[in-house]
């Protein structure tokens, strides 16, 4: 019997999604921070009733990723 879930639905790190709150918490920064990128469009968000906001894991990492430090010689 053929599989009903499309091919993205499938790959469940791809479509993964946490609160904000969540995301603070794992990441490291705050709330606020989380929420001032998403209404600067530096971190896609999607609204799931009237309060309830989502973030894509990989959104998060590609946003929040390191800068790479200067080695010292």
């Amino acid at each position: 019997m053929a599989s009903r879930l499309s091919p993205a639905a499938r790959e469940p790190q791809a479509q993964e999604r946490m609160s904000l709150q969540r995301a603070a918490l794992r990441y490291g920064v705050s709330g606020d921070t989380l929420r001032h990128r998403v209404a600067a469009e530096e971190l896609p968000a999607s609204r799931l009733g009237r309060r309830l906001v989502r973030v894509r894991v990989a959104d998060l990492e590609h946003a929040l990723r390191p800068i790479p430090s200067a080695q010292r010689t």
